[in-house]
């Protein structure tokens, strides 16, 4: 929840006075456990309880990669609570859609050997331990193939063309789930996975603040 575009988002929220909500998943961040430990479906869980204690009757549910379909399976439960959504990069259903397919036969070997695979990460200096129990438990919140999403409000898609995470391909398959007034896909020139340049999060602040 200290990424650039949550603090970026922290900020300028108080200098208009709306509520803003951030947190870390367990096993993320500044919360207990290991991610090692974690799955999708304890993630979930996580966001769950936030936006059931700390949040208001009507949200605009904001996600980055992970985040995104984590918020793409809060709007499949919680219809009514959900007044728009801006997804970032969104990459659901990654485990099985995207890192297995990049696994050589000697990684799959590995994984279900051990249990784990440790994956390079774009961004860190240490990789992302992801385990079979991870993947194999993610299944349980796919939504690719699992029909529409609707939400009684916007939904802003924002998306680097650039993405050496997410293919382009890949988040418009997520934005042909969900069917909301308006559905806007906006594709970022040159932009990255993260979208934290300057320019990158005003593009951010003014999907959000475009939702009522």
């Amino acid at each position: 929840m200290d990424g650039g575009k949550a603090e970026f988002l922290h900020q300028r929220m108080a200098g208009i006075g709306r509520s803003f909500t951030r947190f870390d998943y367990r096993g993320h961040g500044l919360s207990g456990g290991r991610f090692a430990d974690g799955t999708i479906g304890d993630w979930l869980s996580d966001a769950e309880m936030v936006l059931d204690r700390l949040c208001g009757a009507r949200v605009t549910l904001v996600g980055s990669s992970m985040g995104a379909w984590i918020a793409m399976n809060l709007a499949k439960r919680h219809p009514a609570r959900i007044a728009g959504m801006v997804l970032i990069a969104p990459a659901p259903d990654f485990p099985r859609r995207l890192m297995l397919p990049e696994l050589t036969v000697e990684q799959r070997v590995a994984l279900d050997r051990d249990g784990v695979w440790y994956r390079p990460s774009e961004f860190e200096d240490d990789p992302y331990p992801i385990t079979k129990a991870l993947i194999d438990e993610s299944t349980a919140h796919e939504v690719l193939d699992g029909g529409f999403i609707s939400v009684a409000g916007p939904v802003h898609i924002l998306h680097g063309d650039a993405d050496e995470v997410v293919p382009m391909g890949h988040a418009r398959q997520a934005a042909a789930l969900i069917k909301a007034q308006p559905l806007t896909f906006e594709c970022v020139e040159g932009g990255g996975h993260r979208l934290s340049e300057p320019h990158e999060l005003e593009r951010l602040w003014q999907a959000v603040t475009a939702i009522p």
